[in-house]
C-alpha cells in the first residue's frame, strides 16, 4: 500500500495504523510489523515510521519493548471505547458485553441557534443537519445521540445519508471531512420529556450527558453533539497517558 501526498506523509501513516488498531487488524497484545516492514509497505522513510510510532506510544495505543518489538497495548481491548479521542458508542456497547443496534429517529434540516452557531463557527440561522439516533444494548435503549452538522458541508441530499454510520464515517463519506480530534464535556443532567421517554428512565432521574465538539486538523469545527447516557447499564472508561 502506497500513501498519497494529500495530507502529510506522517499524518496518513498515523491514520492507517490507528485504524488498523481500532478495527482489530492489529489485535490487542499482538506484535505489529517492524519499522523496516512498515517503511517498505508505505514507501516512506523509517524516520517517518519512528515518528508515528512514538506518537502512538505516547497516547498509550502501543507499547515499545526494547529488543523485542512493538505491541498493541492489550488494555486497549478493555478501554478502547475512547480510542482516537472520540467516544465510539457502538464499540462502547459491545465492550460492555451487549449487542449494539441503532434506531435513526430523524434526520432533518434545521436552523442553528445562537449557541449552536457559536460552537460551529457559523452564523445564527444558518442551515444545519440535525440527526437524532437511539442506541440500543440488547434491545434496551441506552444512549440518545443528537448531532448537528453545518449543511454547507454536505455533498449529498439529506435523504441519501445512511444514519447508521459512525459520525466519523458520515463526515468522511458525505462531507469529505476528517475528524482529527474532539472535545467532550461530561456532566450529570436531569432529562425529562422525550429524552426520558426514549431512554425509559424515571422522570427526574439524572442521566450522564456528553457534549462533544468535533474538529478538523486545522481546528475547524465540523460537528457538535449532545448525547444522553444511561450509565445504570453501561460504564464509560477512558485511557489517560502521561509523557
Amino acid at each position: 500500500m502506497r500513501v498519497i501526498r494529500s495530507k502529510t506523509v506522517a499524518e496518513q501513516v498515523n491514520d492507517i495504523l490507528r485504524e488498523r488498531i481500532r478495527e482489530g487488524v492489529y489485535p490487542p497484545g499482538q506484535r505489529i510489523p517492524s519499522e523496516h516492514h512498515l517503511s517498505d509497505e508505505f514507501g516512506v522513510s523509517r524516520a517517518t515510521i519512528r515518528t508515528v510510532l512514538a506518537k502512538l506510544a505516547v497516547e498509550g495505543l502501543i507499547l515499545r519493548k526494547q529488543g523485542d518489538g512493538t505491541y498493541v497495548n492489550e488494555r486497549i481491548q478493555e478501554e478502547n471505547t475512547h480510542l482516537g479521542h472520540i467516544w465510539d458508542f457502538w464499540r462502547l456497547i459491545e465492550r460492555n458485553g451487549y449487542t449494539a443496534s441503532i434506531d435513526v429517529l430523524s434526520m432533518s434540516e434545521e436552523v442553528a441557534s445562537e449557541e449552536d452557531a457559536r460552537l460551529l463557527a457559523i452564523d445564527a440561522g444558518d442551515p444545519i443537519l440535525l440527526i437524532k439516533r437511539l442506541f440500543y444494548a440488547d434491545e434496551k435503549p441506552v444512549i440518545l445521540a443528537v448531532n448537528m452538522v453545518p449543511l454547507a458541508f454536505l455533498s449529498v441530499p439529506i435523504e441519501q445519508i445512511n444514519g447508521h454510520l459512525r459520525i466519523r464515517e458520515m463526515m468522511q463519506q458525505y462531507c469529505h471531512q476528517e475528524i482529527a480530534f474532539a472535545i467532550t464535556e461530561i456532566c450529570s443532567m436531569v432529562v425529562n420529556g422525550e429524552g426520558s421517554d426514549l431512554l425509559k428512565s424515571e422522570v427526574g432521574s439524572p442521566l450522564l450527558a456528553l457534549k462533544v465538539a468535533f474538529y478538523s486538523s486545522t481546528n475547524q469545527p465540523l460537528a457538535i453533539g449532545n448525547s444522553y447516557f444511561n450509565d445504570s447499564i453501561l460504564r464509560l472508561r477512558l485511557v489517560q497517558t502521561w509523557n
